[in-house]
């Protein structure tokens, strides 16, 4: 398994197992002499942690990173920083029953076959806890760019059938916060709660999406072909747990539109170049044009379900399990600061990426 490095020039490595000591990684091509606020970082990591809702799991990690090298006195050194994250909240024997079977839409069909072994245990290294470490780098990359007043919100725009029909624009993106739903929108924010309440008690979960903007980005940033900023966004999001679809700026629904209406027409405002319109989210040509860049990431249902479901052994037979343990009902408010961080870590990359370039206006 030789792909647990994100980035080329602000790069991530990740390790652990959902049951393991710990989980943590190495972040490398920090640049030195920064001042981090190590309680942003903290405070980023907590919201990986849920209010003891029904809908949400009831496992509770705690534990904050320890940090091993890279920083002395809040400052970082340009080295590698490296960092553990202490699992002391699992319960293996949750897990007793599955280890002869393949639990429906989980990964443990695919990993035992590439590999020759898996670890049945919380799903090991294929569990939504080997993504804390993203959090982390991707928090330290966020303060980066705060420097460089590029600002990354991400927020729940649907659960199931429930979606926001407010532009972003419109929305109050601080009002996230208020509810454990992380939606901005008060009303459906109450109605996303009362379904997730619903399906929990019924031992089943759902969907949703989760809708990210990234604001006063600079012009320039990304490299045609294999490097554009909107596909390394993709990939990004794709490389979270329990994604199936990315869409940025008008997305799909751009394409019901013809060339005169999708199109976004450059204006002057201010003595600067923008455009009258921003369906391209941002991004034209693989390269940020200035605009805000906005997109969406939808996450299927939580795969660890109460009901019960037939599926198929290791010795190829035919049989029915109930699965135990902690699970969410919907995977989408605690996805919110892993986009954030992701989508963080891509924008920081490709900053440093393109730093040498002489942007021109």
């Amino acid at each position: 398994m030789a792909s647990n490095s994100f980035g080329k020039f602000f790069t991530l490595t990740t390790f652990g197992e959902s049951h393991g000591d710990c989980v943590g990684g190495v972040i490398d091509g920090v640049p030195s002499n920064f001042i981090l606020n190590l309680n942003l970082i903290n405070e980023e990591f907590k919201k990986l942690v849920p209010d003891y809702k029904t809908f949400f799991t009831k496992r509770k990690e705690t534990n904050l990173p320890i940090f091993l090298s890279g920083i002395k006195n809040s400052k970082t050194l340009g080295s590698p920083i490296a960092f553990t994250i202490k699992n002391d909240d699992y319960k293996s024997k949750d897990y007793n029953e599955l280890e002869d079977v393949f639990r429906p839409s989980h990964a443990d069909y695919t990993y035992l076959k590439k590999y020759g072994i898996r670890d049945a245990n919380g799903g090991g290294r294929a569990s939504a806890r080997a993504l804390a470490p993203i959090v982390v780098a991707g928090s330290i990359a966020k303060q980066f760019l705060k420097s460089l007043n590029i600002e990354i919100n991400a927020y729940t725009s649907q659960i199931a059938d429930i979606k926001l029909d407010k532009h972003y624009s419109k929305l109050d993106i601080n009002n996230k916060n208020n509810n454990p739903v992380v939606c901005p929108d008060d009303k459906k924010a109450n109605e996303m709660e009362k379904h997730l309440e619903d399906i929990s008690v019924k031992g089943d979960s759902t969907g949703g999406v989760v809708s990210c903007i990234i604001k006063n980005v600079t012009v320039g940033l990304g490299d045609p072909l294999f490097e554009k900023l909107n596909a390394n966004l993709a990939k990004a999001m794709f490389s979270i747990n329990a994604v199936r679809g990315f869409e940025i700026g008008s997305g799909f629904k751009g394409t019901e539109k013809n060339g005169s209406t999708q199109n976004d027409n450059f204006i002057i405002n201010n003595n600067k170049i923008k455009t009258s319109t921003n369906n391209s989210g941002g991004i034209q040509g693989g390269i940020s044009n200035g605009e805000d860049i906005y997109f969406n990431v939808g996450f299927k249902p939580v795969s660890s379900i109460g009901k019960e479901q037939k599926t198929i052994s290791v010795e190829k037979k035919s049989v029915n399990i109930k699965i135990k343990g902690r699970h969410d009902a919907c995977c989408v408010p605690r996805a919110v600061p892993i986009v954030e961080a992701m989508a963080a870590m891509v924008m920081f990359d490709s900053f440093l990426q393109c730093n040498a370039l002489n942007i021109h206006e």
